[in-house]
Parts: structure tokens; C-alpha cells; sequence
């Protein structure tokens, strides 16, 4: 799973696009404009939020504000959001949409969703308990007096959801795809990547010592306050030996060297100082004998910084990683105390969320295929869902076209890749078999123990997999989820229902914008299959070679071009875009808004596209694309982004529109303005 695309939308008239158009300087339409629909758009007079433009911008110059710049002058981050643009609206329409079927549930005692949201909106309930709900935990780590029993009950915690050392999970073995395999990661920190610890940046110190502060705080509310600053101190230190350890964000996201199949005596030869066999026992897979370890050095870091660091310090990392792993579920004072730096010191969140929207965002976390049958019920009807599944037809067809027109591509792996593009399975909407969750226990007075039991049901569905077929139904997203991925294991793309809406995608709404939001997120997902990681997967999932040296070499001489162009944008002094961590995700934007318009001009059927509002087709493609990347985000935020995330921020993500000619076409952008490159400057992959 490599993508995540997410989006938001306003509603407003598009009266003042024309306007917009002549003063940029875009070419006239040729067409007269077209009648007006019957059946009115959500958004506007054809699914874009024309009212959210900015006249005064060129196209050429920012087509980011160009497109959305009048939103972005109005719009104000909520006090609750560290960063807003078009998936937050969407999100938050989920989420109310969620929250009507949990009401219902929760007014009829003995229903699983409604008990579990129940128990989640009793504050009261909750703030009485305390810190009890987690004390046996404690309790069990403080009576841990060597470091192989410590070790054991981390791992134990680690099923019910408590963070542990490494990363652990059970997915398909990438160079055997039709057999499970336990994965191990590097883990074990509680700040988002290594270079929060490591990299010398003003900024970050500050961020640093604030976390010290924290970790003190929360060792007081667990009733370890004694010389809680001393100790706050040596957990950092500890966790930073684990952050030094790790690989960086680049580095990991080559598949090639993130698999390293060890056996279960390789462990204590090459990562020694862990009690290897004790963890594998906790974590109920003391009898397989082969695993895949992705940043194969940083485990055995790790190894060395747990062996080299005191008892004492680990026991107080332990606990810290108990109340860190489940502070937003016990009582107020510890809430707020975990908030007060992930929140506004951390991404520039000022206040929490309103509980039921928290509420509803674990309860679908737990029990998110229950509530995605009726979701999908009242919210995602047949007609929706065969319209989406058209579009992705269509846009499977233009990357095919797109494939035999490469010139850059050999006809030997040309052919390959048409096998490996016929093999996709689109999953859309939701699961054709629903998940069950018989054997989840759920009370309406212990959120603690719902949680935790949730997390552990979670976990030993995993386990269960272990020398079972590949269930080749199985969703990792649930149906109220704002988000896409693919899946190159699978072979497969998925797009829950409720990316299926607004700005995305509207039934009501012109095709060109429909084609410019969901179809190029259609494409995104696609191409992610033959990005500069996907490409990596032949047509059965497996991890293979199976392009020509010659093939490798151009594709990595285009995919180097599109490298430098984002590194050289600069959204913060001195932070720049990473272009060799946002790679993929830059490859996949390209790639899908060069199908989506193939796609969208071979819906015409060979006719002209009509002239609405005076915009012609391909306009309103492009602009559908800048609608849904509208986002502003606080600083903190951003930089968190730009230090950890393989997606662009949205800005950028806009400006993908500079590398393709029916941009030019569409926008008249010329030499001059800021954001014309010459043609032989674009970058061309797909």
C-alpha cells in the first residue's frame, strides 16, 4: 500500500469563471456555452468551486491559487486541525454520517458499534477511573526484574496495541505472494522520524525539549514523578540511540533492500543484545522459522541500544509507551497532558477534537466492516458505484494506450506490463464479504478494555493468517474511509465508498471535473503499480524483476528529472519538498492526470466538449485536479510533512499540471511566468 490521496471541497457558482479566464489569458472557447444540466452539481454550476478562484493570478504564474486562491484567503484552519483543504470536508462529512448510524446503535444496549461508542462518550465513566485501566499493566512492567521478562511483557502489551521496539505485522511474502509471512520493521519511537531526534535544526531542538518536558509530565501522572526530569531525560536519550539506528525515510522505501529474509536463529547472530526467542514466544509466533526484516541494520541497532541501556530506563520507557499508546482513552488530565505537545507543539493543533468525532474515528478503527455494511447501505448506492466503476475501466484502458505508445519502453516489457495492467483487480466501495466480529467483546463501560481487546482481536486475525490461503477479498480500508490505496502485492486498487463523493467525484457533476478528481486519482493509483517501487512487482504481486537493464535505465533518467524539480520547491526557508521521498507519490500524480485525460477525452466519443461557464473541457479537467489539492496547513505541520511524508503538499501536488502539454493548451501559459517550463523541461514518464 503506497498511496494515500486525500481531498476536500466548498461549495459556491461558478459565475465568475469566464471573468477569471479572460483576465489570465487563456484562450477563448471555440464553442458556444452549453445549456444548463437538470440535475444541479453538489459544488457549484458544474462541480467546481468557481468562487474559490483567484481572477487576479495567472495560470502560468501559480495555477495552485490561480484555481483556489479565493479559498484559500477565506478559508481558516479550525482550531482543531493542524492542516485543512478538501479531504478534512470530506472527512468530517463521514464522520457525521458515521456518527447518525452510531447514535442509533447507541440508544439500543447490546449492540457492538453502539456499546463501543458509548463507552467512548462517557467522560465522566472515564475520568473516574483514572489511571486504574491501565495500572495492571504497570504493575506487570514494574515487576519485570530482568530484561528478558521486561522484554516479554512488552510484547505481550504489543498485541493489545501498546507501541513496542519493532513493528510487527503479517502480510504476504513479496517474493512468494501466495503464502503469509510474519514482517519485521524498525520502531520503538514516539516522535515521527529520526530526524526529530537527530538533525540540527533550531526548530527541532525546541520541539525536543519540549518532549522532555512532556515524557516528565506523564511519568508524574503515572505516579512516577520522582526525579522525572533525570528520567525524562534518559528515556530521550534512549529513544534517540533507537532513532540513530533507523534508516531514513528514503532509504525505506526501497523494496528491494527492505526485504531481507532472516531465519529465527538469525536474529540473536545478527542483531544480538534483544531476548529474541522470548518476544517471538509473546507474540504468538514462537514457531515460525522465517521472517522478512525490512531495515535489516536498524534492527540490530536496536538490539545493541535495548542491551546497552539500564533496566531502570527501559521499565520507564515501557510504562511511558503504555500511557502514550492509550492516553486519548483514560482520564482528562492525562488526554490533555499527551495533547499539549502532539497537538500545538508538535503539528500547530490548538484544541482537540470534539470527542464524538474521536469516537467515532476508534469505533470505526475497531469495528469498521460492522459499520460499513449500513454505511454503504445509506450512503453509497448502486448508481454510484457502477458510475465509479466505468471510470476505472476507462482509465485502466488509457494506461494501456499510454503503455504502447512509450517510446522509452522495450516491446518485451511493454507486453509484461499489459499482462501485469489485465491482472488488476479494482476493489470499489467496500468488501464483497464482510468481516466478522462474533468474537469481539465489547462492554458499554470499558472504552480501556475495548480498545485494547480490540487491538488484539485485530492481532490475532493476523496470526490466524500464518499457513492459510491468501484471502484475496480483504480490504485494508474500511467503506467511511477518505482515502485509496494500491497494493502491488495484491496487484490490486482499492477505493472506499466514501472517497466516492464531492469534490471527488459527483454523479451530478460535468465529467471533465469528475474525470480531473476521482479519474485522476483513479490514474494515481494505477500507476502507482509501475511507479519507481511499483514497477518492482511482475504480474502476480510477486517482487521480481522483470524490466530489461535498458528499460531501468531510461525510466530512472525521467524519474531523476522529476527528483530535481521537487527538490528544488522550498515551502518552508530553509525545508524543502524531498523529491527522493516523495517520489512515487509525484510519478503517480503525473502518470494519473495524463491517463485521466485520455480517458476523459475518450468518454467524448469524439465530440467537442461542451463550454460551460466558459470553461472548455480540458479546463475544467485542471481545474477539478487544483480542487481537490486546496489545503492550508500550520507551520508545524508542514514541516512534518516535508520531514516524514511521501506525499507532496498540495501546493505542489497542483503544480504537477506544469509538466503536461494539454495544460499549456488549456491555460495559454507562456516563457515568463513562473510556472512554464519549456517543453523539452517537462518531464514525461507515462
Amino acid at each position: 500500500m503506497r498511496s494515500s490521496l486525500i481531498v476536500t471541497t466548498l461549495l459556491a457558482t461558478a459565475a465568475i469563471a469566464g471573468i477569471a479566464v479572460a483576465k489570465s489569458g487563456a484562450p477563448a472557447p471555440a464553442t458556444p456555452p452549453a445549456k444548463a444540466k437538470a440535475a444541479k452539481p453538489e459544488i457549484g454550476s458544474y462541480g467546481f468551486d468557481a468562487a474559490g478562484m483567484d481572477a487576479s493570478v495567472k495560470p502560468g504564474d501559480d495555477f495552485f491559487r490561480y484555481a483556489g486562491g479565493g479559498w484559500l484567503t477565506k478559508t481558516e484552519i479550525p482550531a482543531d486541525r493542524a492542516a485543512y483543504g478538501m479531504f478534512n470536508v470530506l472527512q468530517d462529512r463521514s464522520l457525521a454520517q458515521t456518527k447518525a448510524i452510531l447514535d442509533e446503535a447507541a440508544a439500543k444496549p447490546g449492540s457492538k458499534i453502539g456499546d463501543f461508542f458509548a463507552s467512548y462518550m462517557d467522560q465522566a465513566a472515564i475520568d473516574a477511573k483514572g489511571v486504574a485501566p491501565i495500572q495492571p499493566w504497570l504493575t506487570a512492567l514494574n515487576g519485570a526484574t530482568d530484561k528478558t521478562a521486561l522484554a516479554t511483557e512488552m510484547a505481550k502489551l504489543q498485541r493489545q496495541g501498546v507501541g513496542g521496539l519493532i513493528s510487527f505485522f503479517v502480510n504476504q511474502d513479496e517474493k512468494a505472494p501466495d503464502i503469509y509471512i510474519v514482517n519485521i520493521g524498525q520502531g520503538g519511537i514516539a516522535l515521527p522520524n529520526r530526524d526529530y531526534y537527530v538533525k540540527a535544526d533550531p526548530k527541532l531542538d525546541a520541539v525536543r525539549t519540549a518532549y522532555q518536558a512532556n515524557i516528565a509530565k506523564m511519568l508524574g501522572l503515572i505516579g512516577e514523578g520522582d526525579n522525572a526530569e533525570a528520567r525524562a531525560k534518559a528515556v530521550f536519550e534512549f529513544e534517540k540511540s533507537l532513532a540513530t539506528a533507523h534508516w531514513t525515510a528514503i532509504e525505506s522505501r526501497d523494496s528491494d533492500k527492505t526485504y531481507n529474509k532472516w531465519s529465527a536463529d538469525d536474529f540473536d547472530a545478527k542483531a544480538p543484545g534483544m531476548p529474541w526467542g522470548a518476544i517471538r514466544t509473546a507474540l504468538g509466533v514462537a514457531g515460525e522459522q522465517n521472517f522478512v526484516v525490512a531495515q535489516s541494520s536498524a534492527i540490530t541497532g536496536e538490539a545493541k541500544a535495548f542491551a546497552d541501556t539500564p533496566i531502570e530506563v527501559l521499565r520507564d520507557y515501557a510504562k511511558l509507551r503504555v500511557v502514550r499508546s492509550f492516553a486519548g482513552y483514560l482520564a482528562k488530565p492525562i488526554d490533555d497532558a499527551n495533547f499539549s505537545f502532539y497537538g500545538p507543539i508538535l503539528s500547530g493543533q490548538a484544541v482537540q477534537r470534539d470527542r464524538w468525532k474521536r469516537a467515532v474515528a476508534a469505533t470505526s478503527g475497531a469495528l469498521g466492516e460492522e459499520i460499513g455494511k449500513e454505511y454503504v447501505a445509506r450512503y453509497f448506492p448502486p448508481a454510484t458505484k457502477a458510475a465509479a466503476d466505468t471510470l476505472v475501466k476507462n482509465v485502466i484502458a488509457a494506461m494501456g494506450a499510454r503503455i504502447d505508445k512509450l517510446t522509452w519502453m522495450s516491446p518485451e516489457t511493454k507486453a509484461k506490463a499489459r499482462t501485469k495492467l489485465a491482472s488488476f483487480t479494482p476493489k470499489i466501495g467496500y468488501p464483497s464479504r464482510w468481516r466478522d466480529y462474533s468474537a469481539l467483546e465489547v462492554k458499554r463501560d470499558d472504552l480501556v478494555g475495548n480498545i485494547a481487546r480490540a487491538n488484539a482481536f485485530e492481532y490475532a486475525r493476523g496470526i490466524a493468517k500464518l499457513g492459510k490461503p491468501i484471502d484475496r477479498t480483504e480490504w485494508f480500508m474500511t467503506p467511511m474511509t477518505i482515502n485509496a490505496y494500491a497494493n502491488p502485492v495484491m496487484n490490486e486498487i482499492v477505493f472506499p465508498a466514501a472517497i466516492l463523493q464531492p469534490p471527488f467525484f459527483d454523479a451530478k457533476a460535468d465529467p471533465a471535473v469528475n474525470y480531473g478528481g476521482i479519474g485522476a486519482v483513479i490514474g494515481h493509483e494505477i500507476s502507482h503499480h509501475f511507479d519507481d517501487q511499483g514497477r518492482k512487482y511482475d504480474p502476480t504481486g510477486k517482487l521480481a524483476e522483470w524490466w530489461t537493464k535498458a528499460d531501468i535505465d531510461a525510466f530512472d533518467k525521467l524519474t531523476a528529472q522529476l527528483v530535481k524539480q521537487y527538490d528544488a520547491y522550498e515551502p518552508l526557508p530553509g525545508q524543502k519538498v524531498q523529491g527522493g521521498l516523495t517520489l512515487g507519490e509525484n510519478i503517480a500524480d503525473l502518470a494519473g492526470l495524463s491517463v485521466a485525460i485520455d480517458a476523459y477525452h475518450k468518454s467524448l466519443g469524439g465530440k467537442p466538449a461542451p463550454v460551460i461557464d466558459g470553461m472548455t473541457g480540458d479546463q475544467r479537467f485542471y481545474l477539478g485536479w487544483a480542487q481537490v489539492w486546496r489545503t492550508k496547513y500550520k507551520e508545524q505541520a508542514l514541516r512534518s510533512q516535508l520531514l516524514s511524508d511521501p506525499h507532496s503538499p498540495g501546493e505542489y501536488r497542483t503544480a504537477t499540471v506544469r509538466n503536461l502539454d494539454p495544460w499549456y493548451a488549456a491555460f495559454g501559459a507562456k516563457p515568463g511566468e513562473k510556472q512554464y517550463l519549456a517543453p523539452a523541461a517537462r518531464v514525461r514518464i507515462w
